[in-house]
């Protein structure tokens, strides 16, 4: 049961790939303008930017050019950037270090503090403790991303001058200047995903805390913390493990806004800048890689979801 509920799963991955690949390649055919008269300038005359058209391909059906760039996907080779020709996989390779280091980072960060606040939100149900944290779980979770970003800046940059605005990371810096240089867009990740987890690992427990062998539990005099750690916990965690997935993939997808505030040499900043020079081969690869990491990420969620849940673990027939 659980290999066919896996199975199935990573069926419905492939799927869904398969179709963010058919929505971002002919989303950015939508796209104003035509690229070869971008790249030649408006001055150009026709016939060079009917030459380029042709040598770029762009005189194809667009399913054709769709089999040609997947067919190219599935060799790893994800074409030439039309703004300096070099090829898109070397420009994705100096930006996607940067990217998955601020989300480790961010991750590091939100996903132990939102489970413990969440256990201790648990534990101190209807307690002055929890109606804070639930206050401000809620009041992050309102506050738009960018908004948050120009918060942060206003207080540590501009008034206290304690972290710098800008996080223009360098290859040759030391590991403790990339800490320092990222604090704040890590922050701003952090936060909205501490508030999640926060308050899904809450609700997770309180469904399971008024089952009837809790109740029994509490009867005996468990206490609390043991009632939730020991009890509560082990069967809440396939919601839980759920929840902490699916922000690693926000995440992973969601630092666009962030570093773009920051000016982040990151995948994002990149699919900003392409976007902007019309250099659709980087739009198209940066869309990809963002929906496969998602996806990857959700797909992992569901497996482990379907193997925490005990349900789906005890034998058929047992008691």
């Amino acid at each position: 049961m659980i290999a066919l509920l896996i199975a199935k799963r990573l069926g419905l991955g492939l799927v869904t790939l398969f179709i963010i690949s058919l929505i971002v390649f002919f989303s950015v055919q939508l796209l104003p303008g035509d690229v070869a008269q971008a790249i030649l300038g408006r001055t150009a005359p026709p016939e060079a930017v009917a030459a380029l058209r042709t040598r770029l391909g762009l005189d194809l059906p667009a399913h054709v050019r769709y089999l040609q760039w997947a067919g190219g996907l599935f060799q790893g080779d994800f074409g030439d950037s039309l703004a300096n020709r070099r090829p898109v996989l070397d420009l994705l390779s100096e930006r996607i270090g940067n990217t998955f280091f601020l989300a480790a980072v961010s991750a590091c960060i939100a996903v132990p503090l939102g489970l413990i606040l969440g256990l201790a939100s648990a534990i101190y149900r209807r307690r002055p403790f929890d109606h804070a944290t639930s206050l401000a779980a809620l009041l992050a979770i309102s506050v738009p991303e960018f908004l948050t970003a120009y918060i942060l800046v206003a207080i540590f940059a501009v008034e206290l001058g304690w972290l710098p605005a800008v996080s223009m990371v360098q290859p040759s810096q030391g590991i403790l200047d990339r800490f320092i240089l990222i604090s704040l867009p890590a922050a701003t990740l952090a936060l909205g995903v501490i508030a999640y987890i926060l308050r899904m690992t809450r609700a997770a427990i309180g469904n399971v805390l008024s089952s009837p062998y809790i109740e029994m539990a509490k009867l005996k005099g468990v206490s609390p913390y043991r009632l939730v750690v020991r009890h509560a916990l082990p069967n809440a965690l396939s919601p839980i493990i759920n929840v902490v997935l699916m922000n690693l993939a926000y995440l992973v997808v969601g630092v666009v806004v962030v570093e773009v505030i920051f000016v982040y040499p990151g995948l994002g900043q990149l699919l900003v800048d392409s976007v902007s020079k019309r250099d659709i081969p980087i739009v198209q690869a940066c869309g990809v890689l963002f929906a496969t990491a998602y996806i990857l990420l959700n797909l992992l969620a569901d497996v482990l979801s379907i193997l925490a849940n005990p349900r789906l673990r005890r034998p058929r027939g047992g008691v």
